[in-house]
């Protein structure tokens, strides 16, 4: 896929562009590292965190560059570590080539062809650079951290528009392709499948949309967005489970509200899930979560924030009968969290930026089963501490 999308992106550019010398004077490079360090009082969180995790780091450089007036291409690689979900290896978090079919004061649209963000709630477009979300991690019953990639980008295309308008503006965006699929899928929607050899792959291409509205100033905006996916369980030798398949359709409802010292922000999952003769025949599970955020700026370098977020079946809201059907190998806590989270955000300079957060669990539904295996040793109530330092150029 990646070198698809160079040898398409040079085709765009045609070569008489790449000849001028004036072809690049519209380059533009941006960069970023973040480290965090992170302390758990039970339950392993981006690495070993009860023993205080240095395993949370990320290093990104991404490159625009406009082709001519309707054409811009885009791109960022990023290497990520991640406690056992990431090993750090250079990943292509989205490359595209963007091209403007019609453009004015009043509206704007196009298509978007590549690796494209997926255009998820209020920050998964922007959710892998630290600079642009509140807190060192993004609401975790929303922006599942332990399926990252899988909700990041897809493969591709997306077309797009936006009107605007003394009312405000309108936005929207509708495609699809290949979502990136990686291990961790396995650990989420089979979590005690660990012992087998087996991979999850797409069985069709994924569908994706969102519409968004904003006031004229952007002071409020609201939006609806989501994804359909069906994965196709492939088995190893000697596993007990069936080549079966797990389709979800993730959508979110998101509303933010901006002051001049002040946000607001709320956002609102609704995901049902159907495994399909996998193991059983059928079973289904609708899954809700939200969460409510405020951020307040004490001063223009100091924003403290405060957030309590959670996610449950409403069918199953203390995780009983989930438990059951697993003979008690999964605790009725593991299906559910309530997270209290309160933090500090510092703006040294243009450049650096340091946070510091602290989080109150109840529940452990939102951490990874690769990283905890051993259902037996996962505590109910927990506690998470963390500090992050972060430069970008």
């Amino acid at each position: 896929m990646h070198r698809l999308l160079v040898a398409f992106f040079l085709m765009l550019g045609g070569f008489d562009a790449w000849a001028e010398d004036s072809f690049w004077d519209g380059l533009q490079v941006h960069g970023f590292a973040s480290q965090a360090v992170i302390k758990t009082s039970d339950n392993r969180f981006f690495g070993d965190s009860p023993d205080t995790s240095f395993a949370f780091t990320e290093i990104g450089i991404n490159a625009s560059l406009p082709v001519s007036p309707q054409i811009l291409l885009a791109g960022q690689l990023l290497s990520r570590r991640a406690g056992d979900l990431y090993d750090g290896a250079p990943a292509l978090d989205y490359g595209l080539a963007d091209l403007t079919f019609a453009s004015s004061v009043e509206q704007r649209w196009g298509v978007r062809l590549g690796r494209i963000k997926n255009p998820l709630g209020l920050y998964n477009e922007t959710r892998d650079v630290p600079f642009t979300h509140p807190g060192i991690f993004l609401p975790q019953v929303v922006y599942f951290d332990k399926i990252r990639n899988q909700l990041l980008s897809t493969d591709g295309l997306m077309l797009y528009g936006e009107w605007r308008g003394d009312q405000g503006a309108i936005s929207f965006t509708a495609g699809g392709g290949q979502s990136v699929v990686d291990e961790n899928a396995k650990w989420t929607y089979l979590p005690l499948s660990y012992r087998f050899e087996g991979e999850f792959k797409q069985k069709d291409p994924a569908a994706l949309f969102s519409l968004w509205y904003a006031t004229p100033n952007e002071r409020f905006k609201f939006g609806l967005s989501g994804m359909a996916l069906e994965l196709q369980l492939h088995p190893g030798p000697g596993s007990p489970l069936n080549a079966g398949t797990v389709e979800l359709f993730y959508g979110i409802a998101s509303l933010q509200y901006n002051a001049e010292d002040w946000t607001l922000s709320a956002e609102y999952v609704y995901e049902p899930i159907e495994w399909r003769n996998i193991l059983f025949p059928y079973t289904k599970a609708t899954v809700e979560s939200y969460y409510l955020q405020g951020t307040y700026r004490l001063r223009p370098e100091l924003e403290a924030l405060l957030r309590y977020e959670a996610y449950a079946n409403p069918d199953d809201r203390d995780g009983t009968k989930t438990s059951a059907i697993t003979g008690g190998l999964i605790p009725p806590f593991n299906t559910f969290s309530k997270i209290w989270t309160t933090g500090l955000r510092w703006d040294i300079n243009q450049q650096w930026m340091m946070r510091a957060e602290y989080q109150r669990h109840h529940g452990t539904f939102i951490l990874s089963a690769r990283e905890n295996p051993d259902f037996s040793e996962l505590q109910e109530d927990w506690n998470l501490f963390a500090i992050q330092a972060a430069f970008r150029f």
